[in-house]
């Protein structure tokens, strides 16, 4: 069966949506019933891809590019455009929005659509589809007010409700001008109208959805707004209900201090971008945030409610050095949020930061996600090191495996003592990747003990509750070495039984 228009893209994991392309579907008018969306993940392969997505013989390809799969969309562009060339290839995204700073792909596609796509995609297939496609390559996209929006939410499939992170949003935009961010272009945020949303959100949960991801830069912005949203979810409370927003964390006034305590714990997950505490690159950045205020919320919401606070650091700002970067982790670490993510710095197209790259010679990966090799304080060694520690710490810090055992590991030094563990478990595994986790409790023994020179019991002792608690099977060999000659015998023969059984 043909379809005239096919929306696409390639998701990080099969859990993510491409929640653009359901704003594109249901904004299409009467072409919606020769549309489809498809989607994919970057795992799959490329030559596979290409046979599904021409397997509907369309006229119009849609692609929707990210730095995640720019590669891969770039290999299945290729294809296409071998195999079927007078499919007509449309591309839209963050990646390929500011010409001219564009991938090369761009030259293969035949249409680049930038920012808004809700009305110009819809008009530029009419125009494909009527034989009267227009000449020019770049189509700016005109921004579509919110109240004229038709909301994606019933383009869910029930699969989705399933399976997959369901996206919600309640405002667009950002008000503030951090050059990291591609959200520094916008104006301001603008809400969608409150009703509406509160009934489609109200329809996904009578469909089943009880995980919602808020992909609102700033939900706290306005906090009338924020507290309604808070109420509308907290009267339809249930035990499996859970809500993830964005946050400012220098905003958190009393009435929004007041519904958080009403929710009940493991309900609420906020994404907080503290990025850096050093005001010297804030100012740099054009990043406003009032580091008290900030502190002080973050121990607030985690010593008075119980949401999960996921937290964010940058590596590789301007002006950043590897001691600046250390004494934010430190003062972050201080304020026991359950997660720290450690991002490395990335040149997105178009983004205002990208003005300091000759002045602090900023040096980017050439292949995507373009990742930051070195700058004028940053070593490229320091930056491999500070990978090696980020990798290490969703390993071992934001993992919640070694809860018991991580005081031990951290001391009175975080920042000093972790990184020291990473080199040593990269040297010792040789590798950052792939480390059985057995192995791992096996190797952060004989690092706390051999080159932190750790008591032996008391490292046990910790790693025991973390290993029992983790519900790991065999015997990890700094407990072995302690066995005896009986238990060894039990263990062989244990051993001996599973191979039968497997044979």
């Amino acid at each position: 069966m043909s379809t005239d228009i096919l929306f696409t893209t390639l998701n990080a994991r099969y859990m993510h949506t491409a929640f653009g392309l359901r704003y594109l579907q249901a904004n299409l008018g009467d072409l919606q019933q020769h549309a489809l969306i498809q989607e994919f993940t970057i795992q799959e392969q490329t030559l596979n891809i290409a046979e599904q997505l021409l397997a509907h013989q369309p006229k119009i390809i849609c692609f929707s590019v990210y730095i995640w799969n720019i590669t891969e969309i770039t290999q299945i562009i290729l294809l296409l455009k071998q195999i079927s060339p007078e499919t007509v290839i449309i591309l839209g995204g963050p990646e390929v929005s500011h010409a001219p700073d564009v991938p090369d792909i761009v030259e293969q596609a035949d249409y680049i659509i930038s920012g808004p796509g809700e009305q110009s995609v819809k008009t530029l297939c009419e125009q494909i589809l009527a034989d009267q496609a227009p000449a020019e390559k770049f189509i700016e996209g005109i921004a579509t007010a919110l109240d004229k929006l038709v909301l994606p939410y019933d383009y869910y499939t029930d699969e989705d409700i399933r399976n997959r992170l369901i996206y919600v949003e309640a405002s667009r935009g950002c008000p503030f001008k951090c050059e990291f961010c591609l959200s520094s272009l916008d104006k301001t945020a603008t809400a969608f109208p409150l009703e509406p949303f509160l009934e489609a959100m109200d329809k996904l949960l009578q469909r089943g959805v009880r995980n919602f991801k808020f992909i609102d830069r700033t939900f706290n912005l306005k906090v009338a707004t924020s507290v309604r949203i808070l109420e509308f979810f907290l009267e339809r409370m249930t035990d499996d209900l859970y809500l993830h927003f964005e946050v400012i964390p220098d905003n958190l006034p009393e009435k929004l201090k007041v519904i958080l305590q009403r929710f009940p714990n493991h309900s609420l997950q906020f994404e907080i971008g503290v990025q850096t505490f050093d005001p010297e690159i804030q100012t740099l950045i054009s990043r406003k945030q009032n580091n008290d205020k900030t502190k002080d919320n973050i121990r607030w919401l985690r010593q008075n409610t119980g949401a999960h606070l996921h937290t964010d650091l940058i590596f590789g700002l301007p002006e950043d050095t590897l001691d600046n970067f250390a004494d934010s982790f430190n003062q972050l670490i201080a304020l026991e949020p359950q997660e720290i993510q450690l991002g490395i710095l990335k040149r997105l197209r178009g983004a205002p930061l990208n003005r300091h790259n000759g002045h602090y010679a900023l040096r980017f990966n050439p292949q995507a996600p373009y990742n930051i090799l070195s700058t004028s304080k940053i070593t490229f060694n320091e930056m491999q090191q500070v990978n090696r520690f980020a990798r290490f710490w969703d390993m071992i810090g934001n993992s919640g495996r070694f809860a018991n055992t991580l005081p031990i590991l951290l001391g009175d030094q975080p920042f000093e003592r972790f990184i020291q563990l990473s080199e040593q478990l990269y040297q010792r595994a040789g590798s950052s990747w792939k480390i059985a986790l057995k192995r791992q409790f096996e190797l952060v023994f004989v690092i706390l003990t051999e080159h932190f020179e750790e008591e032996a019991g008391t490292v046990k002792q910790a790693l025991s509750l973390d290993y029992d608690r983790n519900q790991i099977k065999g015997i990890p060999a700094y407990e072995a070495n302690n066995l005896t000659p009986k238990q060894k015998r039990v263990g062989t023969a244990n051993k001996r039984q599973q191979l039968h059984q497997i044979n």
